[in-house]
């Protein structure tokens, strides 16, 4: 998993190398579509979750996570024309999902698949048009360079739909992640800090709330604590009662956007309650009204995600370690699972 990690700067680079230019051809297969379906399942539903954020708020089209039992279990059919449905899988052969972005193609959506499973993956055959990314195999369980990469490719697409952002930022992406990898931030401090604890609500909202499922689902999977994750607006609705000095909180955001400042007020109600708050990203503002900090990227609040990841990742990796546990095979997992 920390040899996976370290190669996500060349992993997200070639990625983009390869995709950047296929904007026009995303263009041409959304061309008449309104809607945005995601059909994924695990991490590619965490990723859905970005992209659902990125084209609603930045493209200004309607998003969706999909329920795959509607087309697998339930067999029933929707009027999908005007959709464009995006299938994720990482492997391109989780026959629950490939058996949904066919569905959705039979109910008339337009279909685009983002995999890691190249050309010739199940996934990419059954779509109009396949988004591969180029993570390489990836050998631990737990996902992390294909995470990333699909994170780029849902940028992709988010400016082959139209987003009103500046491509040449994602440019700026590898480089940002190689230096939260050199330097996450006080890593001891959180792992410490987490260290015997039973569980952990991890919050964040907006363009980051893809960042605190995906870390919490790091961490339930490879470090086996029961981790919470919530957006900090449903938290603050009644979940926050379960903060206290044996369930710490982390707490998500970009340094910038608005819902920074809200963050910020979470982690000083946090501490000041007598539980521990463990920043990520979110600038000085977090790290001082946080009780220790990991580093985020300096990159704008549309790619945030993409390097937010990383040292919540080197977290997962480092307490799994400190805790005794191999994070590369966690027990009870495979690296493709398949669903009824």
């Amino acid at each position: 998993m920390r040899g996976e990690i370290a190669e996500q700067p060349a992993a997200i680079r070639a990625t983009l190398e390869a995709l950047l230019p296929r904007t026009g051809e995303v263009e041409a297969v959304a061309r008449n579509t309104r809607h945005v379906l995601f059909v994924a399942r695990g991490t590619s539903d965490n990723a859905a979750v970005y992209g659902r954020y990125l084209i609603e708020a930045r493209a200004g089209r309607l998003a969706a996570l999909g329920a795959p039992s509607i087309a697998t279990t339930y067999r029933r059919r929707l009027d999908l024309d005007g959709v464009l449905a995006v299938g994720l899988s990482q492997s391109g052969r989780t026959e629950e999902i490939v058996e949904t972005l066919q569905w959705a193609r039979d109910c008339g959506a337009k279909t685009i698949a983002v995999t890691n499973g190249g050309e010739s993956s199940p996934l990419a055959q059954t779509a109009d048009l396949a988004l591969c990314t180029l993570a390489g195999e990836e050998k631990a369980v737990p996902a992390t360079k294909t995470y990333t990469t699909q994170l780029a490719a849902l940028a992709v697409l988010a400016i082959g739909l139209g987003a009103d952002v500046d491509s040449g930022d994602l440019r700026r992406v590898p480089d940002a992640v190689e230096k939260l990898i050199s330097d996450p931030g006080d890593l001891e401090a959180v792992v410490e800090g987490l260290a015997g604890k039973p569980g952990v609500v991890v919050s964040g909202r907006g363009m980051v709330f893809s960042t605190a499922l995906e870390l919490a689902l790091k961490l339930k999977e490879a470090c086996y604590l029961h981790a919470m994750g919530l957006s900090y607006a449903d938290l603050l609705h009644g979940p926050i009662a379960v903060v206290d000095e044996d369930t710490p909180a982390i707490l998500v955001a970009a340094g910038e956007g608005p819902t920074l400042a809200g963050t910020i007020s979470l982690a000083e109600r946090v501490t000041g309650a007598g539980a521990s708050a463990f920043g990520v990203g979110g600038g000085a503002g977090l790290a001082g009204a946080s009780t220790a900090a990991l580093n985020g990227p300096d990159l704008p609040e549309w790619l945030a995600p993409l390097g937010l990841i990383v040292p919540g990742q080197l977290l997962t990796e480092a307490l799994a370690r400190r805790l005794g546990i191999d994070p590369d095979s966690p027990r009870g997992l495979k690296k493709v699972t398949q669903t009824d």
